[in-house]
């Protein structure tokens, strides 16, 4: 896998294309209660990713094709890149996308309460946020069950508006909720999501028993002999 080092404000496709991450991440008050309590076992046990990482034996999370990124263990597809959304003030990774030709998908990972899942709410907020911006949002059932489908003006490098249409799928695992959007070709087009669909299918997520507030941001890093290979280059 292609790794790439992508600064916070640095221009890409996938500009706003989920909605704000303020929205997601503050808006809603802190359940320190819930966040406090060991997480609970579920009646359902779940094979299909992705996966929490007390669902996986912990042999996988050190397998050559496993890159850990914190909160985010991920497996790269052949020819897929690896960027990763760094806010250059604090060196603190926001958001991972994996690119593959024409499509991509953006990960991004929030602590919840153990009590209930968020992404009924959180779906919500992200499609008033894409109507507020001149969008559109439509809810459908895809492989990881009900989705958001937004279609967004975006203004590109040369100041020109176009709709860009995203998939935003959410994920409510253990006490964390995964936020995966769709960009690119594979939004679209049927026949290009499944390389995207099965990435995010082979992700393991890394909660921790730390508490936290409902909807703070997982933390992520970059991988090992990423930040010394960025050093160099700089």
């Amino acid at each position: 896998m292609i790794f790439r080092r992508k600064a916070k404000n640095e221009d890409t496709e996938t500009t706003d294309l989920a909605g704000s991450d303020e929205s997601v991440a503050d808006a809603s008050g802190s359940d320190e209660s819930a966040a406090d309590e060991p997480a609970a076992g579920t009646a359902e046990v779940r094979t299909d990713g992705p996966l929490d990482s007390s669902e996986v034996d912990p042999e996988l999370l050190e397998a050559e094709d496993r890159i850990d990124l914190g909160a985010l263990v991920i497996t790269g597809l052949p020819g897929m890149e690896l960027r990763l959304q760094v806010d250059e003030q604090s060196g603190d990774v926001q958001a991972i996308l994996l690119v593959l030709e024409d499509s991509a998908l953006e990960l991004r990972a929030f602590a919840a309460p153990r009590t209930a899942g968020i992404w009924p709410e959180v779906r919500r907020e992200i499609a008033a946020e894409a109507t507020r911006m001149g969008g559109t949002a439509s809810e459908t059932e895809g492989p990881f069950g009900t989705e958001l489908v937004l279609v967004v003006p975006v203004e590109d490098p040369e100041g020109q508006i176009f709709s860009q249409t995203s998939r935003v799928i959410g994920v409510d695992g253990p006490r964390w909720l995964l936020r995966a959007t769709v960009l690119g070709r594979a939004a679209v087009e049927p026949d290009a999501a499944p390389p995207m669909e099965q990435a995010l299918r082979d992700v393991i997520v890394v909660r921790g028993s730390e508490p936290m507030a409902p909807r703070e941001s997982l933390a992520l890093h970059l991988p090992a002999g990423a930040q010394a290979a960025t050093e160099e280059e700089a």
